[in-house]
C-alpha cells in the first residue's frame, strides 16, 4: 500500500494495512542522530520510511528587502521579507525570538497592504510542477503548505499588537486574516491552472499556548473561523482534505474547527493538556487526528516510551482516523536509540 492511499483512508476515518508514520525532526537532533547511527547518505524520513506528503509551498509574504543586522558565532539578527526583526540562535532549534516590527497598526497595514496580493514572483511553477509529478510518481499525496490567520499575521505585527488589535480594531484584524486567505485561494487556483493536483492542503496557525487558547473562543467565532472556513470550503470544493496544525491547547476550538471543515488536526501537544484518549472519545468519528504521542515519554525511552505508545497508538487507530506523529516535534533531547524503538513500536502496534 502506497503512502498516499494509507492516509487517504486513515483521512475518511478507514483502517489501511497499519497507520500511517509521519514526523518532524530537529535539524540539531539530526546532527545528535548523525553521532549516533543515522547514515550520513539518509534523512529520518527515507531512514524510518516515513509516510507523508510532498509539500509545495509559496511566498506570502510582503516581498520587502530583507537584510542582516547582525551575525555572531551564536546568533543572526535579521529583517525579514514582512519588515519584522527576528533573532535566530545558530546552535539550537527554537522559534526566533521576536525584536521589532514595521507593522503595529491599522495605519502602517494601508501602507502595505497592496504587498499582500498575488503576483506571479511568489510562485516558482517549475519546482511546484516538478514537485507534483514527483509526488505522482513514487506514490507519495501532494500538498499545498502555507501559514494562515493569526499565527501568520501575528509574526509580522507582533502578538502583542494582534491581541490588542483584536479587542480595538478587529476589522482590521479580519482584514488582514481576509488578505492572507485571499492569497493563498490564489496562489491554489493558478498551481491547479497549470496542472497540479492536490491532495490536501497543510495550514499552520499556532492558537493555544500550554494552558489554553491565546484567545476566547467567541472572539474565535468572530474573528478567525470565517477565514478558516473560507479556506476549507474552497479545498474541499476542489477535493482537498484540510489539515491544520495548532500548538498547545486548543480544546476549546475544536468543535469549530470541526465546523470550519478542517478533516484532521495536529499535533496534540500532551504538555499543554491536550488528550489524545479524550479526543479520539470526543472528535474520533468527524476529525482525523494526528500527534499526540508525547516527546518527553520519547527522551526517556525504555519502558515509559512502550507505555506511551501501545496505550494511545492501539487505542487512537480503532476505526482509522488516527496518523502517528509526535506531539509537537522531536527535539534533541531524544537519542537515535530511544527513537528508534519508537518507530519499531508504531509499525508494530499500528498494524490492524
Amino acid at each position: 500500500m502506497t503512502s498516499k492511499e494509507r492516509i487517504a483512508l486513515a483521512l475518511k476515518h478507514q483502517e489501511a494495512d497499519r497507520i500511517p508514520i509521519s514526523d518532524t525532526i530537529w535539524n540539531t537532533t539530526i546532527l545528535r542522530w548523525r553521532q549516533e547511527g543515522l547514515p550520513e547518505d539518509k534523512g529520518p524520513w527515507d531512514y524510518f520510511g516515513f509516510d507523508g506528503w510532498v509539500a509545495i509551498g509559496a511566498d506570502i509574504s510582503l516581498q520587502l528587502p530583507s537584510e542582516t543586522i547582525e551575525d555572531t558565532e551564536d546568533y543572526v539578527i535579521s529583517r525579514n521579507a514582512d519588515g519584522a526583526v527576528t533573532k535566530y540562535w545558530k546552535k539550537s532549534t527554537s522559534t526566533p525570538e521576536l525584536i521589532d516590527f514595521l507593522i503595529t497598526d491599522r495605519k502602517k497595514w494601508e501602507e502595505y497592504k497592496e504587498r499582500a496580493k498575488y503576483n506571479e514572483s511568489r510562485v516558482n511553477f517549475d519546482s511546484a510542477v516538478a514537485a507534483f509529478k514527483r509526488g505522482s510518481e513514487t506514490g507519495y499525496p501532494v500538498q499545498y503548505f502555507n501559514g494562515i490567520g493569526y499565527d501568520w499575521w501575528q509574526r509580522i505585527v507582533g502578538p502583542v499588537n494582534m491581541l490588542i488589535g483584536m479587542i480595538e480594531d478587529p476589522e482590521w484584524i479580519k482584514e488582514m486574516y481576509q488578505a492572507n486567505a485571499d492569497l493563498n485561494i490564489t496562489i491554489m487556483e493558478e498551481m491547479m491552472a497549470r496542472g497540479i493536483e492536490f491532495d490536501s492542503a497543510f495550514f499552520w496557525d499556532d492558537l493555544g499556548y500550554r494552558n489554553g487558547t491565546l484567545f476566547s473562543p467567541t472572539m474565535y467565532r468572530e474573528l478567525l473561523f470565517p477565514y478558516h472556513k473560507r479556506l476549507c470550503d474552497f479545498c474541499n470544493g476542489k477535493g482537498m482534505s484540510v489539515v491544520l496544525h495548532s500548538c498547545g491547547n486548543v480544546s476549546n476550538f475544536m468543535p469549530m474547527f470541526v465546523e470550519a471543515g478542517f478533516a484532521c488536526i495536529q499535533p496534540l501537544e500532551v504538555k499543554s493538556g491536550m488528550d489524545l484518549f479524550e479526543l479520539k472519545k470526543k472528535y474520533g468519528e468527524k476529525v482525523t487526528l494526528m500527534g499526540g504521542i508525547d516527546v518527553r515519554a520519547m527522551a526517556l525511552g525504555g519502558e515509559a516510551l512502550e507505555k506511551e505508545v501501545i496505550e494511545k497508538i492501539t487505542f487512537a487507530k480503532k476505526g482509522g482516523g488516527y496518523i502517528y506523529h509526535s506531539d509537537h516535534s522531536v527535539p534533541d533531547n531524544v537519542s537515535f536509540h530511544s527513537y528508534s524503538q519508537l518507530i519499531s513500536l508504531v509499525r508494530k502496534y499500528g498494524k490492524y
